[in-house]
């Protein structure tokens, strides 16, 4: 996996206390299907809570695994796993998770998050972790086409600016980059290319090769 950029240093005087890590990943199944895994872990670091115990403690680590229907991104089956809680209480929340099967990962998700499993509906921590995992299942769309599961034509190869703004239906008002009414999307309605991801681009030119290359795989 390529390293991140490192971040600035740290100020002299700061103690480690606590640790959360996000890991979520996406799975082809097939054409048709796609799986989303988030894991959330809350770690404390050595002698935090016990004055003489030199190991970290896990205070969360749950997972979250979602299937989805592609490329609506309708759920169609939910499995939750919480692996170390804090109360022993803590897991009989889980099968209340089956409520997500039939909702869609894109537009509106985060909200309707909130309102089935938001205060004492809910696990808290459950509840993040499923906020993170939304935006990745939207990446997914890109790389499940570039796997060849989508057979539609590319957007530059769209000469219809309603087939590509329907193709780009869940970027649109995203971010300020995908605003509607924003630059990028009026480049790309008025016939103008895509173009290519700057990471891509990069990653092209290491290899040694053209960026023009891009629009052309596949």
């Amino acid at each position: 996996m390529p390293s991140a950029p490192e971040p600035a240093p740290l100020p002299a005087e700061a103690e480690l206390i606590h640790t959360r890590t996000y890991d979520v990943q996406s799975y082809r199944l097939s054409d048709e299907r796609m799986m989303i895994r988030g894991v959330v872990h809350d770690v404390k670091p050595p002698f935090t809570y016990i004055a003489d115990d030199p190991e970290p403690m896990s205070v969360h680590h749950m997972v979250v695994d979602l299937t989805m229907a592609f490329p609506m991104l309708e759920i169609v089956d939910v499995g939750v796993s919480m692996n170390v809680t804090p109360h022993m209480g803590c897991t009989k929340i889980e099968p209340d998770y089956q409520k997500l099967v039939g909702l869609s990962i894109a537009r509106g998700f985060s909200r309707k998050v909130k309102e089935l499993f938001g205060g004492p509906s809910g696990c808290t921590h459950i509840g993040a972790l499923l906020q993170a995992m939304a935006p990745v299942a939207v990446q997914s769309m890109w790389s499940m086409r570039a796997k060849g599961a989508d057979a539609s034509p590319s957007i530059d190869d769209m000469a219809d600016p309603e087939a590509k703004k329907a193709a780009l239906a869940f970027n649109i008002n995203s971010c300020h980059i995908w605003a509607e009414d924003g630059e990028q999307m009026n480049t790309i309605l008025s016939g103008g290319s895509i173009g290519v991801p700057v990471w891509a681009e990069n990653r092209m030119r290491e290899l040694g090769r053209d960026p023009a290359e891009w629009a052309k795989r596949g």
